[in-house]
């Protein structure tokens, strides 16, 4: 594999188990991955009796991860979504008249690749069919020349109709049809671009959503406003993906049983607005449009990113060509090269990724590494540690509206994100780094310190904690009509609490500091009734109680508190037989299925983590997980993992990390081995 070559190419290690190109964005690798040789001293063993399977195991996994390690210090996997971000790139390079016919046939070839024998796409592996995901997927594969009599396009085409066509779809896929003339734009929902005007002290104003919402949306009113449609040969189009030609009332929302409720409520606005739009007196559009494009422009990182995600980098480029931007501007091409940075080239296919992760994966394979037993002055961690300080966030962000007095520091998800920290990555670096010994020890306890002030500064009024901002608590904003993903806010949640509490007792902070007793009420109130927590950023209810137990330890709580056993009872209640646990996606529908699912590495991992954060390392349930680690780890040190453990919207977008299946078995087995006293 390599990396995207459009419009530049890098190089990058993946998490196969081999080593491969990739790309960093920055500073790229001619050398590749740089070998680390683990000392055979850091397992307190002669080499004649390091046959333990619970050594080996672990050995092989660290010899893994040295393996893996760029020459820069960092590691970085794959984070795999769905094929409508490819197929989006698809589109993107068509609405701006720039087709390479060679790269599209590739991300074709990559989109057909993932379609089920049923015909359809899904959201994550083994799901049930997504219409919307299916439809987009369509709609790139005929503009990259695919008739709609290919085989693949008629099994499509026959589940799309089946549930409804192109008018039951959600209102991304809507937009992207809109662009082509292939939806009528009054059906999307409205989203004037006036709105970026509403100051920012207003109870709804733009900083009442979520960083990714607010980064996506603004660059998307400029585009709705401008409503441009770019027509397409009868060849590329899409009409026979209506069940029948529409009809005007085919384009209303659907309205919620009663007539007093805030979807209907907001439905209803949505008409006025609409009425707004069609006026051809609007004094505040120029102004608004003027405001938006100086926020889509303050935004762009000298990366050329916008936010660190696809969807807000791909609306940013199309709201600026809507605004006359060529294609060879200086601000679109960064913006391309950025997306490009995101891609993946094998001989055969490209996919584009909706983000990188390379802090967030530096830093959960450097705290596995140490949790494993790793020398804390080794070159590797030293190595890595010092990657992570030089991407220290030291700008204020949009986290700054609503904590203006509140001194930048913490750390960001990708490369280069200053824009955005988020409270989870910040929490996880802070401690992977903690014990490291690194030439500047001053400079690192400094950068903890102001990093651990900033998560503490943006703990919400309700005790929790949200990833990117603080109070982003307005509820109602997802009954709007375009808020179908139900994901327009940032609201605190257990499992990002508990990884603040882990933070704070980790470095000290005692039970009765304010903000430590403020959180355990929150994590009280939301605890499940059958025991366990909801888990926002990764599936579901496993994850979630993974991250609070292990920061009810953390900060002093006693295990044998009632709610603590609670949660301890119901995790060896859904142990699964051959000794590991699992948890399926669809526990974001249907809570019945929390900790149901097919065993995974990473989720037995949580489940050990979890279990033994709460005095259960002796237990029988932790020692047939910890066989079950044992038992399935492949020769090269990795494991097997082909389900979707992370999450990116509950129910809408979830996301396989291919870094989870190998560093939390690795933390898990590290941690017992600790614990247990075993071979010691």
């Amino acid at each position: 594999m390599k990396s995207c070559k459009y419009p530049i190419s890098h190089a990058l290690t993946s998490f196969n188990g081999t080593l491969t190109e990739k790309a960093e964005p920055r500073k790229p690798s001619k050398s590749g991955a740089k070998v680390h040789h683990l000392p055979a001293s850091i397992w307190k063993k002669k080499a004649v009796e390091t046959t333990d399977p619970l050594d080996t195991t672990i050995r092989r996994s660290c010899e893994f991860f040295f393996r893996e390690q760029v020459s820069e210090g960092y590691w970085w996997a794959e984070l795999e979504s769905n094929v409508t971000i490819t197929a989006e790139y698809i589109m993107l390079f068509h609405f701006l008249g720039m087709v390479d016919k060679g790269r599209e046939k590739k991300l074709a070839n990559y989109i057909l690749s993932k379609q089920t024998d049923g015909g359809y796409w899904t959201i994550y592996y083994g799901g049930p069919g997504d219409l919307s995901t299916t439809v987009e997927a369509y709609f790139a594969l005929k503009l990259a020349g695919y008739s709609s009599d290919h085989p693949a396009l008629e099994k499509a085409r026959a589940f799309i109709l089946d549930n409804g066509g192109i008018i039951k779809t959600r209102v991304f896929t809507k937009i992207f049809l809109a662009l082509f003339g292939e939806f009528a734009w009054f059906g999307v929902p409205s989203m004037p671009i006036e709105l970026s005007l509403v100051p920012n002290w207003a109870f709804l104003n733009m900083y009442e959503l979520s960083s990714w919402s607010r980064a996506t949306i603004i660059p998307l009113a400029i585009v709705m406003a401008a409503r441009p449609v770019r027509r397409l040969p009868p060849r590329a189009r899409v009409q026979e993906l209506y069940v029948r030609p529409p009809r005007p009332t085919d384009y209303t929302f659907t309205k919620e049983e009663g007539i007093l409720t805030w979807k209907n409520f907001f439905i209803g606005v949505d008409h006025l607005l609409k009425i707004y739009e069609r006026s051809p007196i609007r004094p505040f559009m120029k102004k608004a449009m003027a405001f938006a494009e100086k926020w889509v422009l303050d935004h762009q990182e000298p990366s050329g990113d916008w936010g660190g995600i696809q969807p807000a980098m791909l609306n940013s480029i199309l709201a600026l060509h809507c605004l006359g931007y060529a294609n060879d501007h200086p601000v679109i091409q960064k913006g391309l090269e950025a997306l490009a940075n995101f891609c993946i080239e094998s001989e055969e296919s490209i996919v584009l990724q909706s983000c990188v992760s390379p802090v967030w994966d530096t830093a959960l394979a450097l705290k596995a590494l140490l949790d494993a037993g790793v020398p804390n002055d080794h070159p590797s961690l030293v190595k890595a540690t010092q990657w992570l300080l030089d991407r220290e966030v030291r700008k204020p962000g949009d986290w700054k509206i609503k904590c203006p007095d509140l001194e930048p520091g913490g750390w960001a998800f990708e490369f280069l994100n200053d824009w955005y920290p988020d409270v989870d990555d910040s929490g996880i670096v802070m401690m992977a780094i903690k014990d490291v010994k690194t030439k500047n020890g001053k400079a690192k306890d400094d950068a903890i310190k102001r990093g651990i002030r900033w998560c503490l500064g943006m703990q919400s009024r309700n005790g929790g904690w949200g990833a990117f901002d603080k109070d982003n608590t307005k509820h109602i904003l997802n009954k709007i009509p375009f808020a179908d993903l139900e994901a327009l806010i940032d609201p605190p949640t257990a499992d990002l609490t508990g990884r603040m509490l882990e933070l704070m007792g980790s470095f000290g902070y005692p039970k009765d500091h304010p903000a430590a007793v403020r959180a355990l009420e929150f994590i009280k109130k939301n605890q499940e009734p059958e025991g366990p927590w909801w888990g926002r950023w990764g599936v579901n209810y496993i994850y979630g109680t993974w991250s609070v137990l292990s920061g009810l330890q953390a900060i002093g709580e006693d295990p044998g508190q009632p709610y603590i056993r609670k949660a301890v009872n119901w995790l060896k209640s859904v142990q699964n037989e051959d000794g590991g646990w699992g948890e399926s996606c669809e526990s974001y529908h249907d809570p019945s299925l929390a900790g149901i699912g097919e065993t995974t590495p990473s989720q037995t991992a949580w489940a050990l983590l979890a279990l033994m954060a709460a005095g259960e390392e002796k237990s029988a349930e932790v020692t047939n997980g910890i066989q079950y680690l044992i038992r399935t780890q492949k020769p090269d040190g990795t494991w097997d993992e082909e389900q979707f453990t992370g999450t990116g919207f509950p129910k809408y977008f979830m996301i396989k990390y291919h870094i989870y299946r190998n560093c939390f078995p690795l933390m898990a087995l590290g941690k017992y081995r600790s614990l247990s006293g075993e071979n010691n």
